[in-house]
């Protein structure tokens, strides 16, 4: 199995509170205040191999500006394929939340949703193999620790994903700032796919083609549009509203 690395305390403590397979934990000689504490004492109960090393040999094996004096060694995550994401899906509800990402580049930019997805509890996230990027050390990073909760297809064909979304009884909504309809104007809270497109091309045309409805946000100031990661965190919070409000009014 292949190995990656995680960096920073709260990616590599909810690593080790998740159970992930960790090959070894390198922390920067002097680091003992804080979480690092108690990311020492759950690596010993799960007989990890510990290493102290100097702050230069850490900073020289980081790929992220913020390591925080920490960094695991671990198995690289495991894509699920597109059928095992909606089978885990619909295992945990019958109206499962997914967010579907088009030719997100920016790890930042995924780490982030996939934050914001974990944190409304959506069933997963589903990103393209090509022209996007995958689970990097950095998506890790900016995910702080959810990545460890959220499960991930990646797909050859993202068109043909969103049909098969749609047999297996998903509506399927993307973000598009030219859209007539406003997000609140939409029912998301069945079987939901929301696409959000590249940060700067938004999705591409056969993928916008291939949605149910097509949505916006209100942009009332002199900027036209949002990053991606905050546009897709709008969504998903409507989402989530929606699904509430329909709770209370059951």
């Amino acid at each position: 199995m292949k190995s990656t690395q995680i960096e920073g305390r709260n990616p590599v403590l909810e690593a080790l509170k998740s159970g992930r397979p960790i090959e070894r934990l390198l922390i920067a000689e002097g680091q003992r205040h804080g979480s690092i504490n108690k990311i020492i004492a759950l690596a010993r109960a799960q007989g990890v191999d510990i290493r102290m090393v100097s702050q230069t040999e850490l900073e020289n094996l980081a790929t992220t500006c913020s390591h925080q004096g920490v960094l695991a060694v671990v198995a690289e995550k495991e894509y699920l394929d597109l059928e095992q994401l909606l089978d885990e899906a619909f295992a945990r509800s019958a109206q499962p939340l997914i967010l579907v990402l088009d030719r997100i580049e920016d790890p930042h930019n995924l780490g982030a949703l996939i934050r914001s997805a974990e944190a409304v509890g959506a069933a997963g996230v589903v990103i393209p193999k090509r022209r996007a990027v995958g689970l990097t050390a950095t998506v890790a990073k900016t995910a702080a620790g959810a990545l460890e909760y959220v499960s991930v297809a990646r797909v050859t064909n993202l068109v043909q994903a969103l049909e098969a979304m749609k047999r297996r009884g998903f509506w399927i909504v993307g973000s598009d700032a030219a859209a007539k309809q406003y997000c609140y104007d939409v029912d998301l809270t069945g079987p939901i796919g929301l696409v959000i497109g590249s940060e700067g091309q938004g999705m591409k045309r056969l993928v916008a083609e291939s949605c149910d409805f097509l949505v916006r946000l209100p942009m009332l100031g002199q900027v036209s549009s949002l990053n991606a990661s905050v546009a897709g965190g709008v969504l998903l919070f409507e989402a989530v509203r929606q699904r509430l409000g329909s709770e209370r009014t059951e």
